[in-house]
């Protein structure tokens, strides 16, 4: 990438809340950092001033996802549901919502001379025009919602999301992938919920928005916090690509934790239906993080990105390392409405080994962690900026850590950061 794309951009915005960071294009023969930037914290209530109690929490979570915005230097984000937890409270592990009535967010960035700039800022509503929220949404389906302190259970909400990846169309409306149903999104330029596919089965009901039943219906077998997580789209905007972030729980969770086998889908924008479903076969955890003794449920597709016709970067992790892979669908098997989206098949999709399945052919990339060894982990946002340059950013949980007797959060220290990379051959070079 030239070197002027990220020199001397206009920052001055409405909205003017700026990080510092470091700007850079050293010539390298391997992979070499164009830009590295802190975005901005400010407390949630100024940038959602609907919310009544931010309890000190600021922003952050906005590595979920990423996006080119269009402009050179700007970027889109998205933050995941918001604060959450999970305390042990009377022996039980809880999910607590610390902040309920925050609503997801898209954001807009812009890095100019070691600083980012929020431009814009899109807190998600139903077609009411109130917030989504990103509380879970069924009984039975998702975790029971608490506050702050696991003590009080919260309403389910049927319009909540967990969003976590989002691309943008040029007719400007975005579609985004969330973990709770797991489902697909769409939401217009100004924020509104447009249309939800959920797994044909779900039964979702009393959502502030239209819900269509159109995904596979094994997709409801996710784990828990464990469903779509990626999302990508064509050069030409028919289709787009969505990754779940593990394993299915299929037949059930034990098979889950031990699997190596996911599921990435190909959805057709102009029919709104599923037009693919190919097997992905995880690296094995003891070589790629020995520091996780050997859980292989630590690992876990957190983004992908286009990189043309039929291929794809995925970000594969766990929380302590991140690679990025190259991988090629052209060849690989189409399990769509085969036995493996059969719940009676035996053995399933995940509890077989890939043996005899036509996985994608897959490549390394990049290791970011081996480039920047200070990148904090859970990188979860990837976007390809030219065939020499990607985009990564990290996911600081809104900073979450421990909460004072006040009710008052007692920040990670964890920042939200971007990263530019310009790699030493361009995508798709043999």
């Amino acid at each position: 990438m030239p070197r002027h794309v990220f020199a001397g951009l206009a920052v001055a915005a409405a909205l003017t809340l700026t990080a510092t960071g470091t700007v850079a294009a050293t010539p390298a023969r391997g992979p070499a950092v164009v830009a590295d930037v802190t975005l901005p914290a400010a407390a949630l209530k100024r940038l959602q001033p609907s919310i009544a109690d931010d309890r000190g929490v600021r922003f952050g979570g906005a590595g979920s996802g990423l996006f080119p915005a269009g402009r050179a230097g700007e970027f889109w984000l998205v933050t995941d549901r918001g604060p959450n937890g999970q305390p042990t409270v009377d022996g039980e592990k809880r999910r607590t919502f610390p902040v309920p009535d925050f609503a997801p967010a898209i954001v807009r960035v812009a890095l100019g001379r070691g600083t980012a700039t929020i431009k814009q800022y899109i807190p998600i509503t139903g077609a009411s025009g109130r917030p989504v929220t990103g509380l879970s949404n069924q009984a039975g389906h998702d975790e029971t919602p608490y506050t702050w302190d696991g003590r009080t259970a919260l309403p389910y909400n049927p319009s909540g999301l967990d969003v976590e990846d989002l691309v943008r169309t040029r007719d400007g409306d975005f579609w985004l992938v969330d973990e709770y149903g797991p489902s697909l999104v769409r939401v217009s330029r100004d924020g509104r919920v447009l249309e939800r596919h959920v797994p044909v089965g779900l039964g979702l009901t009393g959502a502030d928005y239209p819900v269509k039943e159109t995904l596979p219906a094994i997709l409801a077998s996710r784990q828990q916090n464990r469903g779509f997580e990626g999302l990508a789209i064509s050069a030409d905007q028919r289709t787009l690509y969505l990754a779940v972030q593990s394993p299915l729980a299929n037949p059930d969770k034990k098979t889950a934790k031990k699997s190596r086998i996911g599921r990435i889908l190909t959805f057709d924008l102009h029919r709104r239906k599923v037009t693919g479903e190919y097997p992905y076969q995880f690296e094995d955890v003891t070589t790629f993080d020995p520091k996780v003794n050997g859980d292989q449920s630590e690992m876990k597709i957190s983004g992908l990105a286009y990189a043309g016709p039929g291929r794809l970067l995925v970000d594969e992790r766990t929380d302590n390392v991140a690679r990025v892979y190259s991988i090629d669908l052209t060849r690989a098997a189409n399990l769509l409405g085969g036995p493996y989206d059969d719940p009676k098949t035996s053995p399933s999709l995940e509890e077989g080994t890939g043996a005899g399945l036509r996985l994608p052919a897959k490549s390394l990339v990049l290791e970011p962690n081996a480039l920047v060894p200070s990148l904090p982990g859970k990188i979860e946002g990837l976007a390809v900026l030219d065939p020499h340059t990607i985009a990564l950013a990290n996911d600081n949980d809104f900073g979450l850590g421990d909460f004072g007797s006040d009710g008052r959060l007692v920040d990670s220290g964890v920042p939200n950061r971007l990263v530019v990379v310009r790699l030493p051959r361009p995508l798709g070079a043999r």
